[in-house]
């Protein structure tokens, strides 16, 4: 059973002159099978939406020891399946719990991010890749939003969220937990649209993120099937900004039913990139899931193998 830890804190914002005072509710109402959870409630932002935050502790934790730290997007989705909306979860407690104790991976701080709401594809989506997109094409995506609420509540601002990650809510948790702030033990991931964002976070910021783990990566960007130029813009910004290999390690994957059916020529062409530049094994995989489907239950079935890759001691 899980402990949720009250807290009363102080935030400061490093765009703000002045901090920002949260109390922090004592309970949350999630439950985890290893480790504990910390909840920091609409954790403030000059930059975004507030969201909550919920970072989840190895067993054993202690301030005074130098954790690894991995952010993940879709934070509401990663511990509880009893409070999510699908009841599916990516049972990370667990399962990182698990790789810590056989010590097939190094002592990790969780850092889950949640989305906020119709804000996702927005906030998700790599900005510099829209922004080479033509202004039809755009105003084209955005007029579909308002009919079927499901792509863009407004603009894409995945710059202003990354800069959140990066100035606001890094150094907090570099603050107030035992982490190792270096970019070496700093590492992000997520699936679908949360995959996007990680591997456009460490081209975007390749001295503060070692790695990235890119779950069911959505190379289309939006629900298009034809006549869709998005997935050649986000490979022709991978092949001017990717790092050069040696100091970073991506990880992507994809499975072969519902949503996923659709990315495998996508990511044969990712991978292509990949080899062109010179990642190997040691930098770099991508992993084909047969049988899996769009979805926590299948990420969750396989979240071991980024973690390993990504974390190993």
């Amino acid at each position: 059973m899980e402990r949720i830890l009250s807290l009363s804190i102080i935030l400061f914002c490093l765009s703000c002159k002045s901090p920002v005072e949260k109390i922090e509710p004592a309970r949350s109402g999630l439950e985890v099978s290893k480790g504990t959870v910390e909840r920091i409630s609409n954790f403030p932002s000059e930059l975004v939406p507030a969201r909550n935050i919920d970072v989840w502790l190895p067993p054993g934790y202690s301030k005074t020891k130098n954790h690894k730290v991995l952010y993940m997007h879709d934070g509401q989705m990663l511990y509880d399946a009893t409070t999510t909306w699908n009841n599916q979860e990516w049972g990370v407690d667990e399962i990182m719990g698990q790789l810590i104790e056989e010590k097939a991976i190094a002592e990790t701080i969780v850092v889950g991010i949640w989305n906020s709401g119709e804000n996702r594809h927005a906030e998700y989506f790599p900005q510099k890749p829209y922004e080479k997109l033509s202004a039809e094409i755009r105003a084209r995506y955005e007029r579909e939003n308002e009919k079927k609420k499901d792509l863009f509540s407004n603009s894409v601002f995945s710059d202003a969220y990354l800069q959140f990650l990066v100035t606001e809510l890094k150094p907090y948790i570099d603050q107030k937990y035992g982490t190792d702030p270096a970019k070496e033990a700093t590492f992000i991931a997520g699936s679908s649209m949360g995959a996007l964002i990680s591997w456009y976070a460490v081209t975007e910021y390749p001295d503060v993120f070692a790695g990235a783990a890119a779950l069911s990566t959505h190379w289309p960007g939006s629900f298009a099937t034809e006549d869709n130029p998005i997935p050649a813009e986000f490979l022709a910004y991978l092949d001017q900004y990717l790092p050069a290999p040696g100091e970073h390690k991506f990880y992507f994957d994809y499975g072969t039913e519902t949503l996923d059916a659709v990315y495998e020529p996508y990511q044969l062409q990712v991978d292509s990139l990949m080899r062109s530049k010179g990642y190997t094994a040691e930098d770099w995989q991508t992993l084909r899931f047969e049988g899996a489907d769009h979805s926590e239950r299948s990420w969750k079935a396989r979240l071991e193998v980024p973690l390993k890759f990504l974390l190993k001691k």
